[in-house]
């Protein structure tokens, strides 16, 4: 079994789209949208893990990875939905597990709800969550930009976007021996791909976080009407996403599995080895995930 990541380029609308593929193409699919300031390169250490039985594919997103980044293009979290939703259809993916990472939650989960049909199972990760009492410390700093005049807030949120934030985004708030297990290529390479135009795509997408407030009750109403099956796996360890944001899930998904692991933000990074057995025995156990 070939069980090595493909990497790929396709044209998805106007938008020439990297994207990283691996497993047999007949089998049930877990499709990967990354998370901020990531990339696909996210999912490189779990897509060969998985690979044997399932098939694995992650877009980078236009403006993000290594995809195109074109001037008409819509750089909000109903815009990146759209892509997907694009993307999936020019794939002809019919059906697919969704891993919902970071700013992947709301973008996968707006997709979820264009066509909750295709959707088998969520594994929702340290996924920005719909509820507002569950926010971690770090999301008042974002909040507290909010009622300042249009051109302040983003000239605050612009001195967010460096070198040096882009790192502490990635260590996350985890103690000493786990950020010794995050590499430096995480930061290193997404700030290397950094242009003017994707620092204000990226302030776009950050100010958006005030927009996708109102969105929450129906990403909640999302959960409650349909109830995937759902595998929650969290590291507690993250300023934006503590333990109370995994838990508050289980007040629209009671049947969820909630496992939490001794890591934050980014446990593909720290914790892969504890992470892939849970994802395994969860998609092993999906009837309609078998073929």
């Amino acid at each position: 079994m070939d069980t090595r990541v493909r990497h790929r380029r396709i044209q998805v609308g106007e938008v020439d789209t990297f994207y990283r593929e691996a497993g047999p193409a007949e089998a049930p699919v877990l499709l990967l949208p990354h998370g901020y300031p990531c990339s696909s390169y996210e999912f490189r250490n779990l897509m060969p893990r998985l690979a044997d039985r399932w098939r694995l594919i992650a877009p980078d997103y236009p403006g993000a990875g290594y995809s195109a980044t074109p001037d008409t293009f819509d750089y909000s979290f109903d815009g990146y939905a759209a892509f997907l939703d694009e993307f999936v259809q020019t794939m002809r993916l019919e059906r697919y597990m969704l891993y919902l990472h970071d700013f992947g939650s709301p973008i996968g989960t707006r997709l979820a709800i264009r066509a909750p049909e295709r959707v088998v199972a969520l594994i929702i990760q340290n996924g920005d969550i719909p509820y507002e009492d569950a926010l971690g410390p770090k999301y008042a700093e974002i909040e507290s930009t909010w009622t300042l005049p249009v051109d302040e807030m983003r000239a605050r949120l612009a001195e967010a976007i460096q070198e040096d934030t882009f790192k502490e985004e990635f260590l996350n708030a985890v103690d000493a021996p786990l950020a010794e297990r995050i590499p430096p290529d995480l930061w290193q390479l997404h700030w290397s791909l950094m242009t003017p135009r994707r620092r204000e795509i990226a302030i776009d997408l950050i100010a958006g976080l005030k927009e996708n407030r109102a969105w929450f009750p129906k990403h909640r109403q999302y959960l409650r009407d349909h109830r995937p099956p759902t595998l929650i796996v969290w590291g507690p360890q993250d300023h934006y996403m503590p333990e109370q944001s995994a838990r508050a899930y289980l007040r629209d998904l009671p049947d969820a599995a909630l496992h939490l692991l001794d890591g934050g933000h980014w446990l593909l990074e720290t914790h892969l080895d504890e992470v892939v057995p849970l994802i395994r025995d969860f998609l092993g156990r999906l009837p309609s995930s078998q073929g």
